[in-house]
């Protein structure tokens, strides 16, 4: 049975974690990239939990046995397949003990090398957050820009161009307002999952002296940004992008109404939200004329009426919060509005680019 450190098993090359905890725990939250092999289901792992309070470690050590033994040949087959195919398995549980040390030891006993990590997820969350603000590069250019503006897209296209972007909204999955969990798998990710994540983000841009995001709250959804990643959005270059409330209309009924609207979730979904906001909207008149097009699904008109009577307000102070001063660009047409930031990253952040304008912010990959 080998140990290795965090530090190490990041560094590792075909690696692929193996979560041997149970569904609930992997389903919580997991090392990225690993797959979970369960020696306990979530009842099991509570019987024999129970039975260590209740009885001992004895009790519950010969409880846990005769669960496991079962289960042995699929899971030490399901690890000796990963090796045939080239891949290095990596054992961990909670905080690499029992479980993970259990099947290590079957593991050497049928002639395969174990590999476990020292410490366990615990370990790996300790490490992660330690990393994370070390990681952070000095400077962020933050995207500001009203509800429809486009800001997301042009992170995106920014990213495929190889510019060191941090998708807030992507790493938490939610947009961060009252619809933000629309149109993503989950309704936003945990505290721990954003975590490993935004750690996962950092490391491909390591080496980048700033980053791209966008001005989100410091709270996306379930998740929280990190004091150190906000404050350097705080005190970060600005761009407002600026568009017609017709061209936000389309982009974002494209975004969210078109690929859902054949689905009878999504028109349930919106109508429980719009309902949410009868205390939000104070004008009635509004608010009735808001609930009567969205019971009608003319989604148009309840993306215009949410922008210019629920989002856009609630935008402006947001800005005061950050400290330097704003360029303005217009947005209307994408693909302008990426060639200006192009343009005023090469003026105010001369290191991003080389003599020949190629983004040198990720040279070590």
């Amino acid at each position: 049975m080998k140990d290795i450190t965090v530090k190490e098993l990041l560094e590792m090359e075909h690696v692929v974690p193996v979560d041997v905890r149970s569904p609930g725990e992997y389903e919580e939250a997991s090392i990225p990239g690993a797959i979970n092999i369960p020696i306990f289901t979530n009842e099991e792992r509570k019987e024999v939990g129970t039975l260590y309070k209740q009885k001992g470690p004895q009790e519950a050590k010969w409880r846990a046995m005769e669960i496991v033994s079962p289960k042995l040949v699929h899971v030490l087959g399901s690890i000796k397949s990963m090796k045939e195919e080239g891949k290095h398995p990596v054992l961990y549980c909670w905080r690499g003990g029992m479980r993970s040390g259990s099947i290590a030891t079957f593991l050497d006993f049928s002639g395969i090398e174990s590999i476990r990590v020292s410490g366990g997820y615990r370990a790996y969350r300790q490490y992660i957050l330690e990393q994370i603000p070390m990681l952070i590069p000095d400077q962020a250019l933050v995207l500001h820009g009203m509800t429809g503006t486009g800001k997301t897209e042009i992170l995106v296209q920014l990213q495929k161009k190889g510019y060191p972007v941090i998708d807030l909204e992507g790493i938490a999955a939610h947009r961060g307002s009252l619809f933000g969990a629309v149109g993503f798998a989950i309704d936003g990710n945990n505290q721990k999952v954003f975590d490993s994540l935004l750690y996962e983000s950092l490391r491909k841009i390591q080496g980048s002296s700033y980053f791209i995001v966008e001005a989100e709250s410091k709270r996306i959804g379930k998740a929280g940004q990190p004091d150190e990643l906000y404050e350097k959005k705080i005190n970060g270059l600005n761009i407002y992008l600026k568009a017609s409330v017709e061209t936000r209309v389309m982009r974002i009924f494209d975004e969210y109404v078109k690929p859902n609207e054949h689905e009878q979730w999504f028109h349930d979904t919106i109508l429980e939200k719009v309902g949410l906001l009868k205390k939000r909207i104070k004008n009635d008149e509004v608010y009735n004329a808001l609930l009567e097009v969205t019971r009608n699904h003319q989604y148009k008109e309840v993306i215009r009426l949410l922008l210019i009577h629920y989002y856009d307000p609630r935008y402006q102070y947001k800005q005061n919060e950050y400290k330097n001063d704003f360029t303005e660009i217009q947005a209307d047409d994408l693909d302008t509005a990426i060639a200006e930031i192009e343009t005023y990253i090469e003026h105010h952040l001369p290191d991003s680019c080389n003599s020949t304008g190629t983004v040198n912010s990720l040279s070590s990959f």
